[in-house]
């Protein structure tokens, strides 16, 4: 088969998929991006060029919608050039979210289209205003409806839809339902799986040590920020350190802000790191930055009680490898991770807002030993039944034939060296981790399409 695949940020959702359809040796695969370094062999990455940058001076409510249309037009000029060399494909496959694919129904009209639909936004119920904190001024209301845009002219383009989980469906209007289908995302379970003796030598990271005899509690997500629940863990660990002085605490993720807002002179880690100054033994707690894959699997395999906390936004992949990984998880109570977690079988659960009751139950995980036996053989035994990496792959080659008529042939793929990122958070804005240097894959010349 032949495959156009879209997404600003090659590989996207779509890392698995690629290297299961490129190991079958079928295919030809062709993927249109904006410019970065990964890659992945068998794939064919093309990078578009934008025809101009968004204006300044733009009402604050078309800030979204103008850079979407300027994708859009890239994209389908992009196509354009490669209908000129012969090219068709047999299905678009592609992420809704940066208006990439909403001109391509014009370049390839017959082209079954199969668009990743993330979420549709709201000003209340969900992500805006569930923390009291961080409140939205009602001006801001008008914002968010505008976020809507690019979801609504997709809905109203020829082709099916796909998201990963019930919760993220839900937020979509009920007239919108029936035209998106619910893939699961799988982990993949032979990297990311349990470790029986990760915990009885000592545990080196970015130059970190963790003794044997210390219990290791883990927070992971692509920023330090408010909708991934930082400002909760770090008001947590005042109760932790209190009840032990056993702990190590590696808090891993980057300064920046993938989701809401800025501060203006700050990163939310430091902010919140100095909102709890001197209340805790502060040589136990560490923030390594972005690390490597391998690294980030070794750290969950070696937790003793892994945190993860989000708004009712877009589940991490974290939550899915940990489980994967047979972590003792610690969750919010909120809806995308209660997708995943029922209370005290392969996880516990905690309010989002309470961070005493966070702490409450990170330290019955590690006092109660059974318990905690308990919840990570059920975490991992949940992720073999409902993460399995062939049974996406398999749901996904079901719904392209549906679409486009014939199934793909897919094959377990060899490892395979790629500089393709490992899969973190929901795919938005995710660049290579700073600490890994580039491979000769990766600094190889790229075809640029576009106006040049």
């Amino acid at each position: 088969m032949r495959f156009l695949f879209v997404h600003q940020n090659f590989p996207g959702q779509y890392l698995h998929l690629l290297r299961y359809l490129a190991a079958a040796r079928r295919h030809e695969i062709l993927f249109l991006t904006d410019d970065n370094q990964n890659a992945i062999s068998g794939v064919r990455k093309l990078v578009y060029r934008l025809g101009r940058e968004p204006s300044k001076d733009a009402h604050r409510n078309l800030r979204e919608i103008e850079p979407a249309m300027i994708r859009a037009e890239a994209v389908a000029q992009a196509a354009r050039q490669l209908q000129g060399l012969g090219f068709r494909p047999d299905i678009i496959i592609g992420h809704h979210g940066w208006g990439e694919m909403l001109d391509l129904c014009d370049v390839w009209p017959d082209v079954p289209m199969l668009g990743y639909f993330e979420f549709f936004y709201h000003t209340d119920g969900l992500d805006v205003g569930f923390d009291p904190e961080f409140p939205v001024a009602p001006a801001m209301l008008s914002n968010i409806r505008v976020k809507n845009t690019v979801n609504l002219l997709a809905l109203q383009l020829p082709g099916h839809g796909q998201t990963p989980t019930r919760f993220q469906h839900e937020t979509y209007p009920d007239w919108a339902r029936p035209r998106i289908s619910i893939i699961r995302e799988g982990a993949d379970l032979d990297l990311c799986q349990p470790d029986s003796d990760a915990a009885k030598k000592p545990f080196l990271i970015d130059g970190i040590t963790v003794a044997p005899e210390e219990k290791l509690i883990t927070f992971v997500a692509r920023d330090l920020e408010p909708y991934r629940g930082y400002h909760i863990m770090m008001r947590a660990l005042p109760h932790l350190f209190r009840a032990r002085r056993d702990l190590r605490v590696i808090l891993v993720g980057g300064d920046g802000v993938s989701y809401g807002a800025k501060l203006a002179n700050d990163s939310w880690r430091n902010y919140f790191q100095n909102e709890v100054k001197g209340r805790f033994d502060e040589s136990r707690v560490h923030f390594p930055g972005r690390i490597d894959y391998r690294d980030y699997r070794r750290l969950l395999q070696r937790s003793d009680a892994h945190v993860y906390l989000t708004y009712p936004f877009v589940a991490s992949w974290s939550l899915r490898e940990a489980l994967a990984s047979g972590c003792a998880v610690i969750g919010s109570d909120t809806g995308p991770v209660r997708e995943f977690i029922t209370d005290g079988e392969n996880g516990l659960l905690a309010p989002f807002l309470e961070p005493e009751r966070v702490a409450e139950r990170v330290l019955t995980v590690l006092e109660d030993r059974a318990l905690s036996a308990r919840l990570r053989v059920n975490a991992r035994r949940y992720a073999e039944r409902h993460l399995a990496m062939a049974d996406y792959i398999d749901a996904m080659a079901g719904l392209i034939e549906r679409l486009a008529g014939t199934r793909p042939e897919t094959a377990h793929p060899r490892p395979a060296k790629t500089q393709a990122p490992a899969p973190t958070e929901s795919g938005r804005r995710a660049p290579p981790s700073p600490r890994k240097s580039s491979s000769s894959a990766a600094t190889r010349s790229k075809p640029k399409l576009g106006s040049g």
